[in-house]
């Protein structure tokens, strides 16, 4: 895909992953509508990017978002749904649990409204997570949530070809959802990967850098590219 001149949808598009790919995607000559329900906290962005409030659990205002900012070429699901629990599973308070996979339903939601307003030859990529095939102690819903995301775009993929959809699986990333910027997260995302193949934590831009591949590559579909310094393989 040549994405000059395309227009992007990025649900959870104006903080950490999901701002950054918003700015590349900006930087290439994309109209982007950047959403979340907090849009002002993406603070200055690019010439190109439009943002828009809206919550991924509500369907409803989902689809209306997109028959607005119709047509479209890019939908990107970047879009935390809100916290996810975390500790061991028979500890865990089952609503938190719950509650976990209101990403899954947010995602759920961006494809089922979304689609229908892609262009034929448009692409979805969805963000996911390495415990999704190699959970850590205490990762029972990062893992269950971003498997059933996996699954999810792996199985939506035959319904809404020749349109592509895809995932791309972080690892740990230095973002906001760590804290504040600055040296203490900065020590405390390292702290997590001293172990990695790659021993540092990952950017928001080397994530972003991932979606772009698989927006531009026209012959992948239905499939998981990790980008996560070796958290597979350590």
């Amino acid at each position: 895909m040549d994405v000059s001149g395309k227009k992007a949808l990025i649900f959870g598009g104006t903080s950490g992953i999901g701002l950054a790919t918003a700015k590349q995607l900006a930087g290439l000559g994309v109209s982007v509508v950047s959403i979340s329900r907090n849009p002002d906290r993406a603070g200055d962005v690019p010439l190109g990017v439009t943002l828009k409030a809206c919550d991924v659990r509500a369907g409803d205002a989902v689809a209306a978002l997109c028959a607005e900012c119709a047509p479209y070429d890019i939908l990107v699901g970047a879009a935390t749904g809100g916290e996810r629990a975390q500790g061991p599973f028979l500890e865990m308070d089952m609503d938190g649990y719950k509650g976990s996979f209101n990403k899954l339903w947010g995602y759920a939601n961006c494809v089922r409204y979304g689609t229908e307003h892609l262009a034929k030859d448009g692409c979805i990529v969805l963000v996911s997570g390495s415990p999704a095939r190699r959970s850590r102690p205490g990762q029972i819903a990062l893992s269950s949530v971003g498997g059933a995301v996996e699954a999810f775009a792996r199985a939506v993929a035959p319904e809404i070809a020749p349109r592509r959809i895809n995932v791309v699986s972080p690892g740990v990333i230095n973002t906001p959802m760590y804290g504040p910027a600055g040296p203490d997260r900065d020590a405390q995302a390292d702290k997590r990967c001293a172990d990695h193949l790659i021993p540092r934590a990952g950017t928001a831009d080397e994530v972003a850098q991932g979606i772009l591949f698989l927006i531009q590559n026209d012959f992948i579909t239905g499939t998981t590219v990790d980008v996560d310094g070796g958290w597979l393989l350590t």
